[in-house]
């Protein structure tokens, strides 16, 4: 490896390493393109964000380009072939190869890896050098590109100037090698878009104040995209309600009739309800007051806000809520309606499968209202099934709790029979015991009584 190349780009420096040792065809078309400025003003006309970054055609097109023998020689030599036997591989970011023109053949076009372990261009393009780790950073910049639908960045980044620091080759008869570094033509300085040396500042002129609203309606509208793709939104771009607020800090005996009663006087109510909890059913101490025009609802708002209710002073603001805007989430060119000689209502299209003056195959299924039933009887049914179903295991268990507990009261009454039957046992032996030392008194009275008597006889 050899440090040979030094490219000035408008994001900073590359410092290239070549394989002259084992791609030598290669690095000596790459070292004298840059020895005669070919790739001055060249664009990065493609980047693809973590996979690679392609520049070396001057015209900036992607389509154009030539070796340095065609160069020399004209366009018979304006490729060389590519080398099959290059056995290096794009294992890392940084890696330098020939673009295949996708006939096997290489000009001036190149192309920097963004990111590591790029099988798929392994054995298709020819790998010739790398960046130095040192160059890192400029690559990162690179990566972070905004592009366009064709991956060409917006704002130019070009190859400013190359310098060649080791060149092993000589040069071939007839190389033109300029005696200072070209100027941009035409054709190059039209290709690009944005200048790279231009300050991209749109806020340029405006008041603090201006760019940070400006900055928080950005923000603002970023979280409103992400909580409408996780469906906490119906669209990106609704809006809470005018005619509706917000009441906090109520009395817990607070109901919805005293509310209404209180807050009627503004103006006719069309919906008012404090939110409960959905177990206890006990109240959460806020509600939501809906009334028929936004006029009715600002003036209840500057008059109620403070006010005592219950015991309680309530807050009262403008309701930020949208859950109850969008009940139907129902498609962009859809709406709620009668049809033509429709008897109910049904989601219907507004022009026969059109929306915005394109056509949806996947909206021409309408379901009515009678499907809608249809679907909560069978949900209904459903319920019921499962009701059934917890009914009896909940008899199921009770059973076996039951089949348990006479299991145990029996074995308790066995354990107590046991129990008398030995007592019963107990008293058996005792009174057995008791006759046996009874009868041996009276035998040990009758010998007594025997010896006494002979005892006597002896005597007389």
């Amino acid at each position: 490896v050899t440090m040979a190349v030094l490219i000035e780009t408008s994001l900073g420096d590359l410092e290239i390493d070549l394989y002259v040792d084992d791609c030598p065809l290669e690095c000596e078309n790459f070292l004298k393109l840059c020895k005669c400025k070919y790739y001055n003003f060249s664009l990065f006309h493609r980047v693809i964000t973590h996979f690679v970054a392609q520049t070396g055609d001057p015209q900036g097109t992607g389509k154009g380009g030539e070796s340095v023998w065609g160069l020399i020689d004209g366009p018979k030599r304006r490729y060389f072939p590519k080398n099959d036997k290059n056995r290096f591989k794009h294992k890392r970011r940084g890696t330098l190869s020939f673009v295949n023109d996708g006939n096997n053949m290489h000009g001036s076009q190149f192309f920097i890896t963004l990111g590591d372990d790029i099988d798929s261009l392994d054995g298709v393009h020819s790998v010739f050098g790398e960046v130095a780790e040192d160059s890192y950073p400029v690559l990162d910049k690179i990566n972070g590109a905004i592009v366009d639908d064709k991956n060409q960045p917006y704002q130019d980044i070009r190859i400013r100037h190359t310098i060649v620091l080791d060149d092993p080759f000589d040069d071939p008869k007839g190389l033109p090698i300029p005696e200072t570094s070209p100027l941009p033509t035409r054709e190059q300085l039209e290709a690009g878009r944005i200048g790279d040396d231009e300050k991209i500042d749109e806020f340029e002129g405006m008041e603090e104040e201006e760019v940070e609203r400006i900055m928080k309606e950005r923000e603002a509208r970023g979280r409103a995209q992400i909580l409408e793709m996780i469906g906490d939104l119906p669209d990106a771009d609704v809006k809470p309600p005018e005619n509706v607020l917000f009441v906090c800090k109520l009395n817990p005996v607070t109901r919805d009739e005293d509310l209404r009663l209180i807050f009627s006087r503004f103006g006719k109510i069309v919906s008012c309800e404090i939110i409960k909890d959905w177990k206890s059913q006990e109240s959460l101490q806020y509600a939501f007051i809906e009334f028929e025009t936004p006029e009715q609802a600002e003036e209840a708002y500057f008059k109620m806000d403070n006010v005592l209710i219950d015991d309680r002073r309530i807050h009262v603001d403008f309701s930020q809520s949208v859950s109850q805007m969008n009940k139907y989430a129902l498609p962009q060119g859809w709406k709620l309606g009668k049809g033509k000689g429709d008897s109910g209502n049904k989601l219907r299209v507004k022009s026969k499968g059109q929306v915005g003056g394109r056509k949806y195959e996947k909206y021409d299924l309408v379901f009515s209202e009678d499907q809608g039933k249809h679907k909560h009887r069978d949900r209904d049914d459903s319920r019921s099934r499962h009701r059934d179903r917890d009914d009896r295991r909940h008899d199921s268990d009770t059973r076996s709790r039951d089949r348990g507990r006479d299991d145990s009261r029996s074995r308790h009454r066995d354990r107590g029979e046991d129990r008398s039957r030995h007592r019963d046992r107990g008293d058996d032996r005792s009174r057995h015991r008791d006759r046996d030392d009874g009868r041996r008194r009276d035998d040990d009275r009758s010998r007594r009584h025997s010896r006494d008597s002979e005892r006597r006889d002896s005597r007389r």
